[in-house]
């Protein structure tokens, strides 16, 4: 399985992937689901996959592949982050036809963000069947894969308006969160980070389990939960005895 999360915020966009794939308890490794698309100056676009391997990893490879070969329509010439968000959808629809007949499902959801020159930075939502929704000021934030688990911090602590800073720092607490309660989930986790209006590729980051500062606010985190909640008013005796 997989856990991904994005952010549009107002100073910039998130994006942060775990990199476990499995196939059963004895079938496990590591692949990368965050992907980096762009020309320095121009435009940065950055794409996370969640679902069947093969499929993500087809889409991904056509769209590198009309890249190289220049085809009139590709992700380093459309205009802007809505036809970018049209042509990945278009892809998955494409790879998804040619598996329709083998009666299986090999679906994946995709998260596409970025900016191009001469518009505001974006944020999509790709459902399997290629359609799409993007990120608003009241809905800053998408997940793909096993989000549930990771999905209360959010809801919580993060809105439009939040930090880069803090909104890191519930991501990554999100993650925790997730890969506490799902062994499907787990490091190393792919983090990038792109500030609005930059045009800068980011240089992105892989965090793994001995990540000095992933440990201390793994720590901080859990500790801090067990201090406040022995810290809570007990509940009156009525409801319990």
């Amino acid at each position: 399985m997989t856990y991904c999360v994005a952010m549009r915020l107002e100073e910039g966009l998130m994006f942060v992937s775990d990199s476990r794939t499995n196939a059963g308890l004895d079938h496990i490794a590591v692949f990368r689901k965050l992907h980096l698309f762009g020309i320095e100056g121009e435009r940065v676009i950055v794409l996370q996959s969640s679902g069947n391997l093969a499929t993500s990893q087809s889409v991904i490879t056509l769209l590198r592949e009309r890249i190289q070969a220049e085809e009139e329509f590709n992700i380093h010439t459309v205009k802007t982050m809505y036809e970018a968000a049209t042509l990945v959808g278009e892809t998955l629809r494409e790879v998804l036809q040619n598996y329709k007949e083998q009666g299986m499902d090999f679906s994946c959801s995709l998260l596409l963000g970025g900016q191009i020159l001469g518009e505001e930075p974006k944020l999509f939502n790709i459902y399997p069947q290629g359609n799409f929704i993007a990120a608003t000021q009241d809905t800053p934030y998408f997940q793909i894969g096993e989000s549930k688990y990771g999905k209360p911090i959010l809801d919580r602590a993060l809105n439009y308006f939040t930090s880069i800073d803090k909104a890191l720092r519930c991501a990554l607490i999100s993650f925790d969160s997730t890969i506490r309660s799902n062994l499907s989930v787990g490091t190393p986790l792919d983090l990038m980070v792109y500030i609005n209006g930059s045009f800068k590729l980011p240089k992105g980051r892989r965090l793994y389990d001995d990540d000095p500062y992933f440990q201390m606010i793994r720590t901080q985190w859990s500790e801090g939960l067990k201090q406040v909640l022995g810290q809570l008013p007990s509940p009156p005796t009525d409801y319990w005895q």
